[in-house]
């Protein structure tokens, strides 16, 4: 894709983080954003700071769980501005207990709450975003770009994050299915997945988002609680944390250079090449500490 100007961007997960960055860098380019996301104020609050620098820009709550929520965005879309070029299924969670001594809770005893919350957001989302996005894109027969977030942990293995890795190797499959069937039809819509390692965001934080029915007894953390999660994340990250900016700068030269893998972390190569070399010579993995999170910290 290489015209932006007056084109049409959707980002998900758009009021704070690297939805807000990615919006943010279409809007500079002269792109007419909508942004969603699930918390309503936040939402408010962005739109009109975009809205301060002259950006054009519309906020949709939305709720990528849902197709229908996702429907209702594409059609205030269009409703508002006609068309759609660019859409960014960014929106993510990341659940998973600790035990006392802080090691993650193993898969068989995870909630079953954990899990369908996870996979409603991280996988879900994307597939109600590509049915409900990709019809309209194909039929207008133009230049337009979907970007898929996954991660590091969707292209590495351990035995951390492991619902969120998952959603997002899910997500990493679906996009480069989606790749190779667009070459086939010779289409001018192109398709990326974006796999960040660590990147200074509040998913840690995201069980502020969760929905009541989804919740284990008192499991809702409250501000404070919320506030010291996402510190605690954000020193795990350390050094090693990217700026969301700079993840938007990279996801839009993969739009304009239709690039399909976008990678943040050289760090992470040698987890991809020890598992790729693992599978191809039928071996087993090295054992890792419980703890290990697989190549990076969540992102989202």
């Amino acid at each position: 894709m290489h015209d932006f100007n007056d084109r049409v961007a959707v980002v998900t997960g758009a009021a704070s983080g690297m939805g807000r960055a990615f919006a943010e860098r279409f809007a500079r380019e002269g792109m007419r954003v909508v942004l969603a996301d699930i918390e309503e104020d936040a939402l408010e609050a962005t739109v009109q700071q975009f809205k301060q620098q002259e950006f054009r820009a519309i906020g949709v709550v939305t709720d990528v769980a849902k197709a229908e929520s996702v429907e209702a965005l594409a059609q205030r879309t269009i409703d508002e501005y006609g068309a759609v070029h660019i859409v960014c299924n960014n929106a993510g969670v990341a659940a998973g207990g600790a035990r006392p001594d802080g090691q993650p809770v193993p898969l068989w005893e995870q909630p079953l709450s954990d899990w369908e919350w996870t996979l409603n957001v991280n996988l879900w989302g994307v597939v109600h975003g590509i049915r409900t996005f990709m019809p309209i894109m194909i039929d207008q027969d133009d230049e337009g770009h979907i970007v898929n977030t996954a991660s590091t942990a969707g292209l590495t293995t351990g035995p951390g994050l492991a619902i969120y890795g998952v959603t997002k190797h899910s997500v990493v499959r679906m996009t480069e299915a989606l790749y190779y069937q667009l070459e086939a039809l010779d289409s001018k819509l192109k398709v990326s997945v974006l796999c960040p390692g660590g990147v200074r965001t509040r998913i840690a934080a995201s069980g502020r988002n969760r929905h009541d029915e989804l919740l284990e007894g008192d499991a809702r953390p409250s501000a404070d609680e919320v506030d010291e999660r996402t510190q605690s994340w954000a020193e795990r990250i350390g050094e090693s944390g990217m700026d969301p900016e700079e993840v938007a700068d990279r996801v839009f030269d993969a739009v304009r250079d239709e690039q399909l893998y976008i990678l943040t972390h050289d760090s992470v190569d040698e987890g991809i090449r020890e598992r790729m070399e693992n599978i191809l010579a039928r071996r087993n993995p090295e054992p890792r500490p419980f703890g290990d999170v697989a190549g990076g910290a969540a992102c989202g």
